[in-house]
């Protein structure tokens, strides 16, 4: 059967058999062609070695001991990779050796699922050893060959599993899923960078519920976020209010109803409610309360953003998306009171937290996503956001204030600019450059 192939995929194909070169589609692209999904990254495998695939495409670079070689092709990076056989794996993720091979077959024996295990000929030719195509029928993610050896070779195909899971919906194969079980502590050989973006890729899934589900059966979200595994069990009903839900439970739920398809923010949705396991407390009338959990939750969260290595604009934006999502939202609201909220949260994550409430909501048993109370807030944020909103926005400057008053720098100029934004805080029309120049000269 043929598959249909973008031009550029059947140029490059070509090429390797003009020289007389095996070449071969690999890994998700053969699955997700087989699936009928689009596909994004494209990647290959020949018996060509990379000195000869650089004859090929000149172009091309090679910096790796893996057979890897890049290939620049219309705006776009292609990958081709010599057939290999591998040597022992000393760290659970690197083989100690590598060695070169011309069939295709030992390549695939060392990769890492059946439905990935797969390679797709020019001619339309599946080249399938381990049952993969049965396995896409039955939604089924199993190992290659023995499933513990797979994972000891490397340990982050352990959270690839869940990866899949999300991405696909499938089921992982019994056999697969207990050597995971057994084998999860080799979690730790693995790099911190490396298990934020397998976690990040299952978070933008179509299912990142199922597969943080199954990522804790098998005991890996221990390993990883032990502070969103002490949730589950800590109840949060009582005589006052008739929540359902556990907090572990509630936030896989508010995961699977977050509106943003952002990772940051998904996790930020996962993890907003992890203070609360330091701040239960049964009050004497059988209450349960959590109070300053969000205070908790922020300093747990940069906790998080240290271990997964995030960048400094994602450590910040976590803190306050996980900080402050217990904002009030009240109909009455002062803008003085809707400031401070924005210069909490920031005025680029609005939309962000406002997504994570939806999320909370809605994980929480509550029908609709948004109240009508939440709409007067953001309306009312929408017309604060028009509104001066520190004294940089002033129609006037500490130069203008150092001119009228012939003055030198000074804690002076702040303090007229200062008295100056409180009246345009309170009359937004007062933001009128001739209006405040002639304040200045008032306020000498």
């Amino acid at each position: 059967m043929k598959y249909p192939l973008p031009d550029y995929v059947s140029i490059i194909m070509k090429k390797f058999s003009q020289a007389d070169f095996q070449i071969y589609i690999v890994g998700g692209a053969v699955r997700d062609l087989l699936l009928g999904r689009s596909v994004t990254d494209w990647d290959f495998t020949t018996d060509a070695k990379p000195e000869e695939i650089l004859k090929i495409f000149p172009e091309g670079f090679y910096d790796n001991k893996f057979g890897t070689v890049g290939i620049p092709f219309e705006d776009q990076i292609f990958e081709v990779t010599t057939m290999r056989k591998e040597g022992i794996y000393q760290d659970h993720r690197h083989p100690a050796d590598v060695f070169w091979t011309d069939k295709i077959e030992e390549d695939l024996s060392r990769r890492d699922f059946t439905i990935n295990a797969m390679a797709l000929s020019l001619s339309g030719e599946v080249i399938d050893l381990f049952g993969g195509q049965e396995d896409l029928k039955n939604k089924l993610i199993r190992a290659v060959k023995d499933p513990t050896t797979r994972f000891q070779e490397d340990a982050l195909r352990m959270i690839k599993v869940f990866r899949l899971v999300s991405q696909l919906e499938f089921e992982i194969e019994k056999e697969t899923f207990e050597s995971i079980k057994q084998n999860r502590q080799l979690i730790s050989s693995i790099s911190w960078e490396r298990i934020r973006d397998e976690l990040f890729k299952l978070l933008v899934g179509m299912n990142p519920y199922i597969g943080i589900v199954k990522l804790r059966e098998a005991g890996i979200l221990a390993i990883i976020l032990p502070e969103l595994e002490v949730c589950f069990g800590i109840k949060q009903e009582g005589p006052k209010h008739d929540r359902v839900y556990d907090v572990g439970e509630h936030s896989l739920l508010s995961l699977k109803e977050s509106p943003s398809k952002d990772p940051l923010v998904r996790l930020a949705v996962l993890i907003h409610d992890i203070g609360k396991a330091d701040t239960v407390r049964v009050e004497e009338d059988g209450n349960v309360t959590f109070y300053n959990h969000d205070v908790v939750g922020g300093h747990l969260a940069l906790k998080i953003a240290d271990r997964f290595k995030l960048s400094k604009t994602q450590k910040d934006k976590l803190f306050r998306l996980v900080r402050w999502h217990l904002f009030t939202v009240d109909e009455n609201q002062t803008d003085s009171a809707i400031r401070r909220f924005i210069t909490n949260i920031g005025v680029e994550n609005i939309d962000d937290m406002m997504d994570l409430r939806i999320a909370d909501r809605l994980g929480g048993g509550t029908q609709k996503a948004v109240s009508w109370r939440m709409e007067e807030f953001q309306r009312k944020i929408k017309q604060v956001l028009t509104k001066p909103f520190s004294v940089t926005d002033l129609k006037v400057n500490g130069q203008d204030v150092m001119k009228i008053l012939n003055i030198p720098p000074s804690r002076k100029v702040g303090e007229v600019l200062d008295k100056l934004f409180e009246e345009v805080v309170e009359d937004s029309s007062k933001n009128n450059r001739e209006y405040l120049l002639n304040r200045i000269k008032q306020l000498e």
